[in-house]
């Protein structure tokens, strides 16, 4: 009795110990998470205004962060952009019908997550849609629409299954010449989420990088169960910690010729642009899997859109009032 009772003494003791310790330690965070400042930094980059939240010791901090963040998604740019004529992304085209070509790490990942998404979709995501995507953007700027045989050569030049990626050697084979690949349905993704590490590397955990439509979050500001993000087909704020948020839509690209609205969606599969007017939400674990999930949702049927999401696990997406989830 006595040795269980002085065992018994003992652990009680270690447990006291123990549940000083801990409150020391949540007190040691507590006071390092109020000390924590938010700062707000605003960049131009892939065409829009890329913007970083931070919660940081200092400006010091938060400036070194976001400054090496705003670097990494200008590399990106640089090696994706479409409108860059010496960006990897137009070299590797211009080499479309001539054999493989070794890429960078960062292409070969965004073009082997896409072809993974273009054969989920069935093709309604395919990053080759870029002839046809010219097409549209001479017919939106001169407000008219295009011809159909305009449609029907850019057509010829475009289909996920002529494009070959391989993680092996590292290289991307465009089997038709005058191919031209279109990633502004999958590379602000990556740049949020390849930002997010940076941010990280810097040490700064807590942090909301935004990229027009699509969104990563790290880890929630202080005191906070998440980051308030409103998700328009939910129609309500959600909370959100380490996770990504993308949306698509022609809310805001759009021209109307007519008395029709035209997205600046297109459906590869067809040339023609998006008419019904579909939002999509993803909500997933980074912005290289929510960002295209956007694209091929708006696209793809209520029962074809759940399929796709449901290879994902942990994604959510609302589609007009509609929710769809795999836990």
């Amino acid at each position: 009795m006595k040795s269980n009772g002085g065992a018994t003494r003992h652990l009680t003791g270690l447990a006291k110990f123990g549940f000083f310790f801990l409150l020391s330690t949540f007190s040691v965070m507590s006071f390092a998470q109020s000390s924590l400042q938010r700062f707000t930094f605003t960049e131009y980059h892939m065409g829009i205004d890329a913007r970083i939240i931070v919660y940081a010791i200092d400006q010091n901090q938060a400036e070194k962060a976001c400054t090496s963040a705003f670097a990494r998604i200008a590399e990106l740019d640089e090696c994706m952009s479409d409108y860059r004529i010496e960006s990897e992304l137009n070299r590797l085209c211009r080499k479309a019908g001539s054999g493989p070509v070794k890429v960078s790490p960062d292409l070969l990942k965004v073009l082997l997550r896409a072809q993974e998404v273009a054969r989920l979709s069935n093709g309604a995501f395919d990053v080759t849609v870029g002839p046809v995507v010219r097409v549209w953007r001479a017919a939106r700027k001169e407000k008219r629409l295009p011809m159909a045989d305009e449609i029907k050569g850019a057509m010829e030049k475009v289909g996920w299954k002529k494009m070959k990626v391989s993680a092996r050697s590292q290289t991307v084979t465009l089997w038709a010449p005058g191919m031209q690949l279109d990633l502004g349905g999958i590379a602000k993704g990556y740049a949020c989420d390849e930002a997010q590490r940076v941010l990280k590397r810097n040490g700064v955990s807590r942090a909301l990088v935004e990229m027009g439509g699509d969104i990563v979050v790290s880890g929630p500001p202080p005191g906070k169960k998440g980051w308030s993000i409103r998700v328009p087909n939910a129609g309500k704020d959600m909370f959100f910690a380490h996770k990504s948020v993308s949306s698509s839509g022609d809310t805001e690209q759009f021209v109307e010729i007519g008395g029709r609205r035209y997205s600046h969606l297109i459906d590869p599969r067809t040339g023609q642009a998006l008419i019904n007017r579909i939002q999509a939400t993803v909500i997933a674990k980074d912005g290289l899997t929510s960002d295209p999930l956007t694209k091929a949702l708006s696209i793809l049927s209520k029962r074809e859109g759940l399929r796709v999401v449901r290879t994902y696990r942990g994604t959510k997406s609302y589609v007009r009032s509609l929710a769809w989830s795999k836990s």
